[in-house]
């Protein structure tokens, strides 16, 4: 039982770890002017980190020196190599990027330009879909303004999904043509009661 419970809490761990790096939003991009390209870290997060980024191939020179970690500031973009072409070849090559959280008082600083990146997404507590009716009146309003605050959630337009529509209508026990308000699903319930947006937000926190 106790080994069990050990592995369930390793794949937890393990998965939540791995949620946590992809929240790392560091990226490379490349830059080509003439013979040379130089490659950018793009932080589009709020906090900084360390990169040590590394290009391996072939037709194509680089500084010999051993890479080292360069600190990307929160939100900007930075230069963190450049590799030169050699005449009439084309360049074959790959690259990794590891990024650190833990800044090191070693790492490079370079130069860095601040960049604009748009607010995240809102992941809410319980997940919302929204089935739209032909009828629905406040619609329109309640996903304007999730769209407004960022809420991340699913729009089902019942005109275009008639299976859906057969479905709801089943569980609910009435047709939806004439059903002038939405259908929520918040968190695998269903609500037929909640006419605007204030009211969703209120009863998605409880």
């Amino acid at each position: 039982m106790t080994t069990k419970i050990n592995t369930i809490l390793f794949i937890v761990l393990f998965v939540f770890n791995n949620l946590q790096a992809q929240e790392k939003l560091v990226k490379v991009i490349e830059e080509q002017k003439g013979n040379r390209i130089a490659f950018y870290a793009i932080n589009e997060d709020e906090q900084p980190y360390d990169v040590l980024f590394e290009v391996k191939g072939s037709d194509f020179r680089q500084s010999a020196a051993r890479p080292r970690l360069t600190r990307v500031p929160a939100t900007s973009k930075v230069h963190i190599k450049t590799i030169i072409l050699y005449r009439d070849k084309t360049p074959k090559y790959t690259h990794t990027l590891q990024v650190n959280d833990s800044l090191s008082r070693r790492a490079l600083k370079k130069e860095y330009t601040i960049i604009e990146v748009p607010p995240k997404m809102i992941t809410p507590k319980r997940h919302i879909t929204i089935y739209r009716t032909s009828s629905c009146l406040s619609c329109d309003t309640i996903i304007s303004k999730l769209n407004e605050n960022r809420y991340i959630f699913k729009l089902i337009d019942l005109q275009e999904k008639k299976e859906v529509k057969e479905a709801l209508s089943k569980t609910l026990g009435k047709s939806l043509d004439s059903i002038a308000y939405p259908i929520i699903n918040l968190g695998g319930h269903i609500y037929t009661w909640i006419t605007d947006y204030e009211t969703l937000l209120s009863e998605m926190d409880k």
